[in-house]
C-alpha cells in the first residue's frame, strides 16, 4: 500500500509541474507577440481620436478665416462721426439754455409791464393825498361864510388856502414864472397881444394874462403875456 501511495504522489507532482510549465510558456508568448497584434478596439479608438483632433483643427482654422473676413468687411469707424455727435449734443444743450433764457426774459418783461402800469395808475396818489387838506380848508371856509355872511373873513380864508396850495406845489418842484418887465422868450412865454409903448423896449413883457409854471427844469405851461411891439 505504501508503494501505491508513493506512486499517486509522484503522479500529482508531475501534473503540477506540467501545469506550471504551460503557464510560463503562455506568458512568454504574450511578451513576444508583436505590437501589430494589439486589440482591434484600441486601434479604432486611436483612429477616432486622431480624426477628432483633425476636425477641431479644421474648424478652428475655418473660424479664424471667417473672423478675418468679417474684420476686413466691417468699415472702419470715422472719427468725425464722434465729433459730429458731440457737437449735436452741445447744440441741443445750448438750445435748451436759450429756451430757458427766453422764458425768463418773457416773465421779466410781463412783470415789469405790470409794475409800470401800476405806477402809472397810482402815480398821482401821493400828490392827491397831500392836496386833500387844501380841499378840506376850502370846504370849511365856504361853510363858515354861509353861516355868518362875513365875506371879509371868507376872503382871508381863501387867501390863506391859496398860500397853502402854492407851498404844497413848490414842495413838489413847481415854480411860477416871473414875467412882467422881462424880455420875451418864446421858450417860456406865449405872446397873445402886442401893443406900442414908448416907455419900454420892443419885446418887453408888459402884462401877464395867465401865469406860467416850471416843474423842476421843464416848462409845463408857458405864460400868456402882453408884449410891447
Amino acid at each position: 500500500m505504501t508503494e501505491a501511495r508513493n506512486a499517486a504522489a509522484e503522479e500529482r507532482l508531475e501534473q503540477e509541474a506540467a501545469a506550471e510549465g504551460g503557464e510560463a510558456a503562455n506568458a512568454d508568448n504574450e511578451r513576444d507577440r508583436p505590437a501589430a497584434e494589439a486589440p482591434t478596439d484600441t486601434l479604432n479608438a486611436e483612429a477616432n481620436a486622431a480624426e477628432s483632433r483633425e476636425g477641431e483643427a479644421d474648424a478652428s482654422a475655418a473660424g479664424e478665416e471667417t473672423a478675418g473676413q468679417e474684420a476686413e468687411a466691417a468699415p472702419e469707424a470715422d472719427p468725425r462721426d464722434a465729433r459730429i455727435a458731440e457737437l449735436e449734443s452741445q447744440l441741443e444743450e445750448y438750445r435748451q439754455r436759450l429756451l430757458r433764457a427766453q422764458a425768463d426774459f418773457d416773465n421779466y418783461r410781463r412783470r415789469t409791464q405790470r409794475e409800470k402800469e401800476e405806477m402809472a395808475k397810482y402815480a398821482s396818489m401821493e400828490l392827491i393825498t397831500r392836496l386833500l387838506p387844501v380841499l378840506d380848508n376850502f370846504e370849511r371856509a365856504i361853510g363858515a361864510s354861509k353861516g355868518s355872511g362875513d365875506f371879509e373873513s371868507l376872503a382871508k380864508g381863501v387867501d390863506m388856502i391859496h398860500r397853502q396850495f402854492l407851498q404844497l406845489l413848490e414842495q413838489e418842484g413847481l415854480k411860477p414864472m416871473e414875467t412882467v418887465g422881462q424880455p420875451f422868450n418864446p421858450e417860456f412865454h406865449e405872446a397873445v397881444m402886442r401893443v406900442e409903448s414908448d416907455e419900454h423896449e420892443e419885446g418887453t413883457i408888459l402884462e401877464e394874462l395867465q401865469r406860467g409854471y416850471i416843474l423842476k427844469d421843464r416848462v409845463i405851461r408857458p405864460a400868456m403875456v402882453k408884449v410891447s411891439g
